[in-house]
């Protein structure tokens, strides 16, 4: 037998042999056939060529499925759309690190803020969908579209959804030295003031712009809203006197109320809050009609694979059971979502049926960003 068919029918040249045996056979019978037929045509160097060639294509063909299905191999980014110290970064700040844990990649928490969140969201539908950008984002997804006419991204199709997280309370607060003791007091206060009333919101389309849209449009009254860029400078005013009242997550609110740095007349949810069970429900202080909640979800570009849109959902709920995740959270007023919501199918569900309930809000308000 000429030296290089011997060689081939060894399996000199097949060193996967002991692993992928009945593969390594099929290939070395047809490299022995290729050697034989080809054998006085071609010199062994040519014959050792495109065997070597062959094999390298076998092995490359092979790898490619194992390869795509490596998730994930390098850090992880979520763009927050909001300042860093946020109700929306807290939150993420504290799923992230669970997140990471299960995944066995680094997450980098990334603020993009600007515009009400636009910015953040726009640069994560823009960015290239392999799983290594993603945004956790509020219920600015689904009040943008009402809010901003020439929005540079569509919340219903330039995202895949992973899950929702959670869905944070919020809470009635003032200044700590105005004088009125019950939500009932501040509502007269402010239906007799109108205008001289300073209201701080963390810019259009966050969640205290939101819910002061609401209450002002509950008691039938408009104060003067005073925009900030971001929550913890509206918060800093707040504390200080500069202005009178906000409206704001009990994510970002719930240590000033505790430590008396602002004073809080109510929750915005039907019910009262373990984590501050004095402050009264609407109903209790004489909003019955009057209610709101932010949620907030995970998303990634459109077109992520949908393996990779299970991994993540996958590790987002695993998360979301953390024990550790649940004490933080009930520390902030709020719980993470049950495994049953925090599914593509619940956000995609919650961003839709979200859109049909602002918009007629936010269009009867007639604010508008451009």
């Amino acid at each position: 037998m000429p030296p290089l068919t011997h060689a081939l029918a060894r399996g000199a040249f097949f060193p996967c042999r002991a692993r992928h045996g009945r593969l390594s056979a099929a290939l070395s019978h047809r490299f022995i056939s290729t050697g034989l037929e080809e054998l006085d045509a071609s010199s062994e160097e040519d014959i050792m060529r495109k065997s070597i060639s062959a094999i390298a294509m076998t092995a490359a063909a092979i790898a490619v499925p194992a390869m795509a299905f490596a998730y994930p191999t390098q850090p992880i980014t979520i763009v927050v759309p909001f300042s860093a110290g946020g109700p929306t970064d807290t939150v993420t700040r504290l799923v992230a690190q669970s997140m990471s844990a299960e995944l066995g990649q680094n997450i980098v928490v990334e603020n993009v803020g600007g515009a009400g969140g636009t910015l953040g969201a726009a640069r994560v539908a823009q960015a290239r969908n392999d799983g290594y950008t993603l945004l956790l984002h509020h219920i600015g997804m689904s009040t943008a579209p009402s809010l901003y006419p020439n929005l540079p991204f569509d919340p219903t199709t330039d995202f895949e959804y992973v899950g929702l997280v959670t869905e944070v309370p919020m809470v009635i607060a003032a200044r700590p030295s105005l004088e009125h003791e019950t939500l009932a007091d501040v509502i007269a206060w402010v239906q007799a003031e109108g205008e001289g009333v300073l209201y701080a919101n963390a810019g259009m389309g966050a969640a205290s712009h939101l819910c002061g849209l609401l209450f002002m449009e509950a008691i039938g009254t408009q104060m003067t809203v005073i925009p900030y860029q971001g929550t913890g400078p509206a918060i800093t005013d707040l504390m200080g006197g500069q202005v009178d009242l906000l409206c704001d997550q009990t994510t970002n609110t719930t240590n000033q109320i505790r430590d008396g740095s602002i004073k809080a007349y109510a929750v915005t949810v039907p019910d009262r809050l373990d984590s501050l069970p004095d402050l009264p429900t609407p109903a209790e202080a004489g909003l019955p009609d009057f209610s709101v909640s932010i949620w907030h979800g995970l998303y990634a570009p459109s077109g992520t694979s949908p393996e990779i849109v299970a991994r993540l959902t996958e590790a987002l709920q695993i998360a979301l059971a953390d024990e550790n995740v649940i004490a933080r959270f009930a520390d902030l007023g709020t719980a993470p979502s049950p495994a049953s919501d925090a599914t593509p199918e619940a956000l995609q569900a919650k961003v839709v049926s979200e859109i049909a309930l602002w918009g007629p809000v936010i269009e009867a308000a007639g604010e508008f960003a451009n």
